[in-house]
């Protein structure tokens, strides 16, 4: 690689939570001077430029010759007016096409440089396929928590036993011991068994299927974790390489990936709050709430009487727009600032911030120990429940919001449970014990530093 610096590139699975932890691996990875060709497909691609500050060409070309990552995009296969939340219906159309289209991409580079490694999500294991047909270096990059990995393998000696169908359907409901240093795993916690749409649980099985294969087969398996917190499951697969907490540059003109324009009047909002008062409330990207949940929600911030900052955005709800309660509003006035979207990573960082209501996507997870927040958890789907279990049972940093008989997360326990919460000193101190070790990790000499440093050093070979 003399005189030519390596070029990677990476591929994302084409969702939010997907797409920001890749791109911060990718300018990780360009500040040790590599280069990197981002690949979205073109409505994810359309998205994230539209909410990049304005710049005109020339400008762009020259921050991506300095930054060394270059955000292209291939098709989907869809067409533009196509529903995207229809999740079966974009695996199968981006399963169709995108090996293709990467395939003459690569060939394009080709005619100029040299492509040294292709990075994707495990979820697109064809991807990786792609470039080991052509002879180019594979690599895993897994943005989601790493509790649940150990299940995969496991998945035929569940259907050979009886616990499955070929199609992952529950049979017999048992415990599933997976290693004597990892806790046994119920039925119920399996990924594709948590959630009641049929047709999702069929997505993340197939998904896990495809993420078994490539954890199996991976030389590199990067996680966006940290070794001295997911030591069992590090242990158990030795190809796995923790590099996180990946956080996001500080460079002004770096994309964070976000999809939604990100509403910053909340940081000036939150810099007049005193410190340690203000509940912040987000549940990502997908998570949807029925009319009557939202309004418990609500109504549960409202009772607590503390300051919250609450991300609503379209589709949080499955009416065309959220209905608050009567005289929210009125009510909350003072203490309550609500907006669609925001720039979570650097307000989790602000004193006034007491704790984090979250959906526990790992992304979140991450952002919040870093941060030493300590979480109220309310999982929506998949790894989010894995996610829940590691904060409130193995680092003891947050607490369960529990439904009712009626599948309801009630506005008393949702008062019940901030008060709970922001009075535990215990939790508080636990967080900021895991924010040090989140920060150490990261630090020259930390074990996600060497272990990112190793992997550079590889691909510079």
């Amino acid at each position: 690689m003399m005189g030519k610096k390596a070029h990677v590139l990476v591929v994302p699975y084409p969702a939010q939570g997907h797409v920001t932890p890749l791109l911060k691996l990718s300018h990780r990875i360009a500040d040790y001077g590599v280069k990197v060709t981002f690949v979205n497909t073109e409505f994810v691609h359309a998205k994230i430029m539209a909410t990049m500050p304005d710049h005109n060409n020339e400008e762009e070309e020259e921050e991506q010759q300095q930054n060394q990552v270059g955000l292209v995009s291939i098709p989907d296969g869809l067409e533009p007016n196509d529903d995207r939340r229809d999740a079966l219906k974009l695996l199968e159309s981006i399963r169709r096409v995108m090996p293709g289209h990467l395939k003459d991409l690569i060939e394009k580079i080709g005619h100029t440089e040299k492509i040294r490694c292709v990075i994707a999500d495990p979820t697109l294991g064809w991807i990786l396929e792609v470039a080991k047909e052509m002879g180019i270096e594979q690599a895993a990059m897994w943005p989601a928590g790493t509790r649940g990995l150990p299940l995969f393998p496991h998945i035929p000696k569940l259907i050979e036993s009886g616990v499955m169908d070929m199609s992952g359907a529950i049979l017999r409901n048992e415990l599933i011991n997976v290693s004597k240093d990892i806790r046994a795993f119920s039925t119920s916690e399996l990924d594709w068994n948590c959630i009641d749409d049929p047709i999702i649980q069929k997505i993340c099985f197939e998904c896990a299927l495809t993420i078994k294969q490539t954890l199996e087969h991976s030389n590199w398996f990067l996680c966006n974790t940290i070794y001295e917190l997911d030591l069992p499951v590090c242990r158990l697969f030795p190809n796995i390489l923790p590099v996180g907490p990946l956080l996001a540059s500080d460079h002004p003109r770096h994309s964070s990936g976000s999809f939604s324009l990100q509403d910053s009047t909340c940081l000036r909002w939150l810099n007049e709050q005193p410190a340690g008062s203000v509940v912040y409330v987000a549940f990502g990207s997908t998570t949807v709430f029925s009319q009557h949940q939202f309004h418990e929600l609500a109504l549960g911030l409202e009772l607590a009487g503390w300051p919250f900052l609450w991300i609503v955005r379209p589709g949080l709800t499955n009416r065309s727009f959220a209905e608050y309660p009567d005289g929210f509003a009125e009510k909350v006035a003072g203490r309550g600032k609500i907006v669609e979207w925001a720039p979570q990573e650097k307000l989790l960082g602000q004193s006034a911030i007491a704790c984090f209501m979250t959906h526990c996507g790992w992304n979140s997870t991450m952002e919040g120990v870093s941060n030493g927040v300590p979480f109220l958890c309310w999982p929506y789907f998949g790894d989010q429940f894995h996610n829940r279990s590691s904060i409130c049972d193995v680092w003891k940093v947050g607490l369960r919001l529990e439904h009712d008989e009626n599948k309801i997360v009630s506005r008393h326990e949702i008062k019940k449970k901030i008060e709970n919460l922001l009075s535990d000193d215990d939790i508080k101190a636990n967080s900021l014990k895991l924010k040090e070790i989140a920060r150490n990790s990261i630090e020259k000499g930390g074990s996600s530093c060497k272990n990112f440093e190793r992997f550079v050093q590889h691909l510079k070979q």
